[in-house]
């Protein structure tokens, strides 16, 4: 069975997340993506695993779905956790993703962890704890869940954070380190950045959304292929980094994500890394430290040159969500009336959006749309697009055609198609 799947996303309990993320929200738009598995998120807290336990059933090994539904989607118990602890004389602040088979392990955990934190202040709890103490409490509870360091370049909250973190997985794990299989590569870098350390060829490297509104679920991903559906089958393609069972990520393009260059957001600096290195990593404006991103930490610890590829990877494929798509062909604003109109009905015609980024042909594609959105949709799969990298905060600014290039959409077509 192939399918997609985006396992690190949050509720309406974290911090600076939609009220909408809700599980039939979730479900719904599971289904307009074209989403088979989707993590909960949030399941160390209280009122968020409460209406988990109310809502779900369980289904094959390890998933759930909701109750009295006919939804395929199904649920992969995950939570996001903070350790914000000193090692080493410095700060650390790292994210864990943390894969649960069951609701009784949760219930195990989060007993746990209720000792060290307050689980009930914000979905993705922050706790004075060694990361290393959280996989060998939560490893000590159930040798079947899955730790994953998450978004792993990302300046202040992750493995390799260039604010908070560390040079390698040892240092941050130490005897834990073994225990570690797979890293989130997060919107910033791509799996292409990741293979310049030959450190991280032992790791999977996985893609998830690490969604706070509905809408943007899936904005990366994960493709399986496997014989039967369940937890146990997605940890094992993931342990194993085998191939044909796990696919390919569906990746940003990494110069979009918000930390890709180096910067300062407050004096609209942009920098590469070679940029940075001739200010000495200050702010050539107003003299405060650059916040150093994510390309810039790669090069720090990379042992290859760029464009070295290891064997037995896994592959990947960068995408632009289908709405920023349809906006730039049109020339208007992904919120605009008429790019949501013309989404529905893609939709409607296709069934979801990942077949109509990955699957559907030109030719289908000019004959249910305007041929602007169909070019842009093949030129996406061909990588021809234009980026202003992200940095400090500041997500980066992508177009597929050049300024002036769109035309006019063509009067032969309409925005109201309904058949």
């Amino acid at each position: 069975m192939k399918f997609v799947a985006d396992f690190h996303l949050h509720s309406k309990y974290s911090r600076a997340t939609s009220p909408r993320m809700v599980l039939g929200e979730l479900d719904s738009w599971a289904k307009i993506k074209g989403i088979k598995v989707l993590g909960t998120g949030d399941i160390t807290h209280p009122e968020w695993f409460k209406r988990l336990k109310e809502k779900l059933v369980s289904t094959e090994n390890g998933l759930y779905k909701m109750k009295e539904s006919e939804s395929e989607t199904r649920f992969l118990l995950t939570t996001e956790v903070s350790c914000i602890y000193s090692k080493g004389r410095r700060v650390r602040k790292i994210h864990i993703i943390i894969f649960v088979p069951s609701f009784e392990i949760v219930e195990k955990i989060n007993a746990h962890l209720g000792w060290i934190g307050n689980l009930r202040a914000d979905g993705r709890p922050m706790l004075g704890l060694d990361a290393k103490e959280l996989v060998k409490i939560v490893l000590g509870i159930s040798p079947d869940c899955l730790i994953v360091p998450a978004h792993v370049w990302t300046p202040w909250f992750s493995l390799f954070g260039s604010k908070s973190g560390f040079d390698s997985i040892e240092e941050c794990f130490e005897e834990y380190s073994k225990h570690i299989y797979a890293i989130e590569t997060g919107l910033s870098s791509d799996p292409p950045m990741n293979w310049r350390l030959s450190a991280l060829d032992k790791m999977a490297l996985i893609s998830n959304s690490d969604s706070h509104s509905p809408q943007k679920i899936g904005r990366e991903a994960n493709v399986f292929d496997l014989e039967n559906l369940s937890y146990s089958a997605i940890f094992d393609a993931i342990k194993s980094k085998d191939s044909q069972k796990f696919l390919y990520t569906i990746e940003f393009f990494p110069q979009e994500g918000k930390y890709h260059y180096d910067g300062h957001r407050a004096c609209e600096i942009s920098l590469s890394p070679q940029e940075s290195r001739k200010y000495n990593n200050i702010c050539p404006r107003c003299g405060r430290s650059l916040t150093i991103g994510v390309l810039n930490r790669v090069e720090e610890l990379a042992d290859r040159p760029e464009g070295f590829k290891p064997e037995n990877t896994i592959p990947f494929k960068s995408l632009i969500p289908l709405t920023e798509i349809i906006a730039d062909a049109m020339n208007v604003l992904t919120n605009a009336k008429q790019v949501e109109t013309e989404y529905k009905n893609l939709i409607k015609k296709f069934g979801n959006e990942f077949k109509i980024l990955l699957d559907v042909t030109r030719r289908d594609l000019e004959a249910a749309t305007f041929s602007e959105i169909a070019e842009g949709i093949i030129r996406v799969r061909e990588g021809k697009v234009f980026i202003e990298p992200g940095y400090d905060g500041v997500y980066g600014k992508i177009r597929i055609f050049s300024k002036g290039e769109q035309k006019t959409l063509s009067k032969q077509k309409t925005l109201f198609q309904n058949d």
